[in-house]
């Protein structure tokens, strides 16, 4: 028993322990990078073309904090049973993980919109995807510059 530690660990021991934790953990990765988003939409689409149109991505272009953005997702298309908006989801470019949000829709939603607000951690662009009950898929996209990135103040 060093130092009346039942494991037999030295002060040095555990402090050389932490410092190698450290350095694991400043080396892992920050967030999604373009290609992580290009495969978050290829798994959403299963590799279907994705047309420009219909879909209307609405987000500020600037953005002082990233902490709560306003995002709304509006697709030009009918809600009737049969032909309808089936899901709309939202991907971002640097954020930790590249799905943001996936809303699912019925021809009772009455209306493909849907709004929410996100935290972006880095200026960056945002991509809008629905899908269609006919199976095809429609996006949108915007560049958002933050100024102060979500998670940036102490």
């Amino acid at each position: 028993m060093a130092n009346g530690d039942p494991t037999g660990a030295t002060r040095r021991d555990v402090l050389r322990a932490g410092a190698a934790l450290g350095v694991l953990l400043l080396v892992r990765p920050a967030g999604a990078t373009p290609a992580a988003l290009a495969d978050a939409i290829k798994d959403f689409t299963k590799g279907a073309p994705v047309n420009p149109g219909k879909v209307e991505l609405v987000l500020p272009a600037l953005v002082e904090n990233g902490n709560s953005v306003p995002l709304s997702v509006n697709v030009a298309h009918w809600m009737q049973p049969g032909d309808f908006v089936r899901t709309i989801a939202v991907f971002n470019e640097k954020n930790p993980q590249p799905n943001v949000a996936t809303f699912h829709l019925t021809p009772r939603s009455g209306r493909a919109s849907v709004a929410t607000r996100i935290r972006l951690g880095d200026s960056q662009r945002i991509v809008a995807i629905a899908q269609l009950s006919d199976g095809s898929f429609w996006s949108d996209e915007a560049e958002v510059i933050v100024t102060l990135p979500a998670c940036a103040e102490s």
